[in-house]
């Protein structure tokens, strides 16, 4: 059976897989680009992006603007008939800059996480783009449509749903994630079933999609017979050869084991999924105080901040792998070797295809 397209207002992804946006600088114009070539929809992290222009460190604000810019542009060369995205976290004191140069390079849609992206219809307004806010219940879900419609009289274009297996910050407790008891499954038929009223009221399709801890075809497959009209995913986009961060980094996903990967804490107090290393041994012993601050996050206090996550992570995708926080999904064990992005997608497509007709 073939995978059905995914289709959001007027764009259509020929195949229903929305590559995650991993910062920073994991996701950037060589995945994106590469999986937009697929058929799917590749996406680029802005968090943090300017980390390798010169003036990161003093003006850090314009340096970010600067290299996302030119990471869409790449992207877009290499795939001007792709569809690309941008994941923008609402964290970010640039989140209002970054969307602007993204309106600015017409991207295709913007898939917003970290927080209520409760003004992201204000900050596109008059825009072409599409929106998509990433939820982890049906209550944001609901908080966050019914918001657009009052204020706005705008809807999702697109709602992700990430569950507890994803990597990065989470948007569950630290209990919750250790007790198991919450499932994706659970969560994205709440959603959908939040959505269908708005669906029928205005009359528009507002696709939902699964995200985190979805690593095979028969995955996929299944969220697909659930409801859910596509997945995103990133983990398994790490260990691909068009992966734009370093190879040492890559080699963590390879190398990992399921015991190795732990939760830990941001620095804002959320929970994150991440590999075990030397930096997360240290940082749970003592504060490793941040020698700079780069005002990535508008609640964090570099007075009183465990550890600086943005020098964290800008080791981790320079391939600095014990001096750095490496976040990752929970299945990222399961990865055992490097391939290419075409590679991997139409491992995912056959698998996904065969488990759709063995589940008719």
């Amino acid at each position: 059976m073939k995978l059905p397209s995914l289709v959001i207002g007027d764009i259509t992804a020929k195949v229903p897989i929305i590559q995650g946006g991993m910062g920073v600088g994991i996701s950037g114009w060589k995945l994106s680009s590469a999986v937009s070539n697929e058929g799917g929809i590749g996406v680029i992290s802005g968090v943090q992006i300017g980390y390798r222009e010169p003036d990161f460190e003093t003006n850090t604000v314009e340096a970010n603007k600067r290299a996302l810019r030119k990471e869409i542009r790449k992207a877009r060369e290499l795939s001007p008939n792709g569809i690309l995205g941008v994941n923008l976290m609402v964290a970010v004191s640039d989140y209002k800059e970054l969307i602007e140069v993204c309106i600015e390079e017409k991207v295709d849609i913007i898939i917003s996480g970290a927080g209520l992206p409760l003004r992201l219809p204000e900050f596109t307004e008059n825009s072409s783009i599409k929106i998509a806010p990433i939820v982890s219940s049906g209550k944001a879900a609901r908080i966050i449509t019914k918001q657009w419609i009052r204020k706005h009289l705008r809807l999702p274009d697109l709602v992700v749903v990430e569950g507890p297996e994803a990597g990065g910050h989470l948007g569950f407790s630290k209990e919750e994630l250790l007790e198991g008891k919450i499932v994706l499954e659970d969560i994205v038929k709440d959603v959908i079933d939040v959505m269908k009223p708005f669906e029928k009221e205005y009359n528009k399709k507002i696709p939902v999609v699964a995200a985190g801890g979805i690593y095979t075809g028969e995955d996929i497959a299944r969220f697909l017979k659930l409801g859910a009209s596509g997945v995103q995913m990133a983990t398994r986009f790490v260990a691909t050869e068009e992966c734009d961060a370093n190879i040492n980094f890559k080699k963590a996903y390879v190398n990992s084991t399921k015991k190795g990967i732990s939760i830990i804490q941001s620095p804002v107090g959320m929970p994150g999924r991440a590999i075990r290393n030397d930096f997360i041994d240290k940082m749970e012993s003592k504060r490793l105080a941040p020698i700079k601050c780069y005002n990535c996050l508008k609640k964090c206090d570099p007075k009183t901040a465990p550890y600086c996550i943005t020098k964290a992570l800008i080791n981790a995708v320079n391939g600095e792998i014990e001096d750095a926080l490496i976040f990752t999904g929970s299945s990222s064990y399961r990865i055992d070797r490097i391939v290419t992005v075409k590679e991997l997608m139409q491992e995912l497509i056959l698998q996904a295809e065969k488990s759709l007709e063995d589940l008719n």
